[in-house]
């Protein structure tokens, strides 16, 4: 099948064409089709599926037969509503590529930014809107954002709006969207309550499965280093030497390990940047920005990055830190192998993490091939840490002051 048996817009089909697109993935396949008919969808895509383009390309083909669009009319046609800013960045990007030959206007909202430049954009009028939910929220209780004509609603990456505390906040937003309309509903997972979220929200809607969320693209080498945490570090430098080459994301668990390796591989002469919480929005577009460009090869982040970042040609994911969730694993190591190019992904496990193995493990039905030649293997016979509780007034063989002084009182 080619995109054109998808009968899209000529306009639409040239500016795919011009980005390579050239025949659709299985996720497009099926949901363009349902989607262009006007049904709801429940899609269920892992990362590096060609989700976006999925309802992007068929919500173009309806809004450019609107004839209102036409003639320049912009009130808010279509919104999809992301988890994170840099999904939303990326999802305006995709939008703003393939209606390149329409005149259809897309923008995103986020917070992170500076609200004045968006709401310049807003007053100016869009078709499309991509936003988070916070700021959207914010913008609409301020009067400056319009969803009555709202056609199309999507509600991207559903589980991961689940796990970051956005579900109240998109039953409010689809509350003010009109009753009649499209909703289309994207998740990697589709755990009880994102199913009795899609039995609320949609009508009747069509189900696309393609690829389940535990099994890793097929096109991703996966191998496993067994090393004490104390020794990462070293092991990290031993292999970016030596065996490790290209345009390379590393996954830490927390902000301070962020920062912690990127000085370490500034002193050693790397070209790093990084993206975390922590960072304003304008740092982390620039970091991503500079990364895309080949101006650093090396990009250290947070789980902030794990899921909708679309990076091309990216040849390799090291999990410095495995993730506690396992599913993280594997929107993690999805960064690298997309459509069907070669990846690899490297994965430390200290003695604290074979837990977090075991699941990860369990999950993806399959053993990751470990690796035992480095100069830093992981003692057998160590132990995970025992970590005391701070500041415990409680010792054994001592009584507290407090108990203490209560023996001491007369009643």
């Amino acid at each position: 099948m080619s995109f054109k048996d998808l009968h899209l817009n000529p306009k639409i089909l040239k500016a795919i064409a011009e980005l390579n697109y050239n025949k659709p993935t299985p996720i497009q396949q099926k949901t363009i089709p349902f989607v262009l008919e006007g049904f709801d969808v429940i899609g269920t895509a892992q990362t590096g599926t060609g989700k976006t383009a999925a309802f992007a390309l068929p919500i173009l083909d309806r809004l450019s037969q609107i004839p209102d669009a036409k003639k320049g009319a912009k009130k808010i046609k279509a919104l999809i509503v992301s988890p994170t800013r840099e999904l939303a960045i990326q999802i305006e990007e995709n939008f703003k590529q393939f209606s390149h030959y329409t005149n259809l206007r897309t923008t995103a909202i986020y917070g992170g930014a500076s609200m004045q430049p968006q709401i310049e954009i807003l007053k100016k009028g869009v078709d499309i809107l991509v936003a988070t939910p916070g700021r959207l929220l914010d913008l609409h209780k301020r009067d400056l954002i319009v969803l009555d004509y709202v056609q199309t609603l999507v509600l991207d990456e559903a589980d991961m709006m689940l796990d970051m505390g956005f579900i109240n906040d998109v039953k409010k937003i689809e509350s003010l969207c009109p009753c009649q309309k499209q909703t289309l509903l994207f998740s990697a997972t589709l755990p009880t309550k994102i199913k009795i979220l899609a039995n609320e929200l949609l009508t009747t809607p069509k189900n696309v499965s393609v690829s389940a969320i535990s099994s890793a693209a097929k096109t991703v080498s996966q191998e496993l280093y067994m090393v004490g945490k104390p020794k990462k570090i070293e092991l990290c430098l031993h292999l970016l030497r030596n065996y490790i080459s290209g345009n390379i994301i590393i996954f830490r668990r927390t902000k301070f390990g962020v920062n912690k390796l990127e000085k370490t591989l500034q002193k050693h002469n790397y070209k790093v940047d990084s993206i975390h919480g922590d960072k304003t929005q304008s740092a982390r577009t620039k970091a991503l920005n500079k990364f895309k460009n080949k101006e650093v090869n090396i990009l250290i982040a947070t789980d902030v990055a794990a899921r909708g970042i679309d990076i091309p040609k990216l040849d390799i994911v090291l999990n410095f830190d495995l993730p506690n969730i396992p599913e993280t694993y594997v929107h993690r190591i999805g960064r690298t192998g997309r459509a069907g190019a070669k990846g690899r992904a490297l994965s430390f496990c200290s003695v604290d993490e074979k837990s977090y193995l075991k699941d990860i493990q369990e999950l993806i039905e399959k053993k990751i091939a470990v690796i035992d030649e480095h100069p830093y293997p992981l003692d057998p016979k160590a132990k995970p840490e025992i970590h005391k509780k701070k500041g415990s007034k409680y010792k054994k063989g001592r009584k507290s002051e407090a108990s203490k002084k209560k023996k001491k009182r007369w009643y």
